[in-house]
């Protein structure tokens, strides 16, 4: 039976190569070739819905709010009219006589002010003790907020806050600002963390603290019924209303609010009640209201 013949390259010089081995084309690539054109036309529209979704769920939608901020008048919660604000070195040096003056949320004033004192185990914000002090000379209900860091023990966080802020009569309850779980921590441990940090704070001041967290961090992680009987500080932007079911006290409803004597932008929050209510929640304010009722 005569052999094959198998075909060799030749090089310039006339030298034969190794033989060139015969291949099928790709059946994928096969296919591609014989697809008709509007099969492309709607391979390639599927492909870019996929990338705009994709793209308008990782990086748009987070920040939705953002854009409805910037193209657009904030709106503001309806019936509420104790409105605040919070603030840290973010906001720089602040005008606080023309903020006393002229600065109206909604036209309503500024009634109470959030500070942020400390964060983490370390860190004193670099302008809380010039704006704990401004916000009470200027008539202002302050108050001091702890910012939780996932990198510290809950007990030194709690230590750290306790040595740095010396909240008076008259002040807010301390805040607890907690975002963040610990990777290295189950959610048990991380709730029963919280706890101790509640839990010392409540002990040196004679007050329950404030709890600061967004409405779904609220329900994955501190959805306990233990955290129910503290006061709720909400962050939920550009919504009518909130989501949460539960009681709470104070509500962010924005991060984009602009004010007379802030440079930049600034929190925004209302109290859920009068500002009778308001100043029932500060320190000493049983006590006070105590020898008001003695006095009358």
């Amino acid at each position: 039976m005569p052999q094959k013949r198998t075909k060799h390259r030749k090089t310039t010089s006339g030298r034969r190569t190794s033989p060139v081995p015969h291949r099928r084309p790709n059946v994928f690539i096969r296919l591609l070739q014989h697809m008709p054109g509007w099969a492309w036309w709607i391979g390639g529209g599927l492909v870019s819905a996929a990338y705009i979704y994709f793209f308008y769920y990782f990086f748009i939608s987070p920040f939705g709010f953002r854009f409805r901020a910037l193209y657009g008048d904030i709106s503001y919660p309806e019936g509420y009219e104790i409105h605040g604000i919070d603030i840290s070195h973010h906001q720089g040096e602040i005008d606080w006589q023309t903020l006393k003056d002229e600065g109206m949320i909604d036209k309503f004033p500024v009634r109470f002010i959030m500070i942020k004192a400390t964060e983490g185990a370390t860190k004193v914000d670099e302008n809380f003790v010039d704006n704990f002090y401004q916000a009470r000379e200027y008539g202002f209900t302050r108050g001091a907020y702890h910012f939780y860091s996932v990198h510290s023990s809950a007990q030194a966080q709690a230590e750290f806050f306790i040595k740095n802020v010396k909240l008076e009569r008259g002040d807010l309850p301390p805040v607890l600002d907690v975002e963040h779980k610990p990777k290295n921590q189950t959610d048990e441990e991380f709730q029963q963390s919280i706890q101790l940090w509640l839990n010392m704070v409540e002990f040196h001041y004679g007050v329950k603290p404030i709890i600061y967290t967004y409405y779904k961090f609220k329900m994955k992680y501190l959805n306990d019924s233990v955290f129910d009987d503290y006061p709720y500080w909400i962050a939920h932007y550009y919504v009518e209303k909130v989501e949460y079911k539960g009681a709470w006290k104070f509500w962010q409803h924005t991060d984009v609010g602009k004010l007379p004597g802030i440079k930049g932008n600034v929190d925004f929050n209302i109290y859920n009640g009068s500002f009778y209510d308001l100043r029932k929640m500060t320190i000493g304010a049983r006590e006070q209201i105590g020898e008001d009722a003695y006095r009358d």
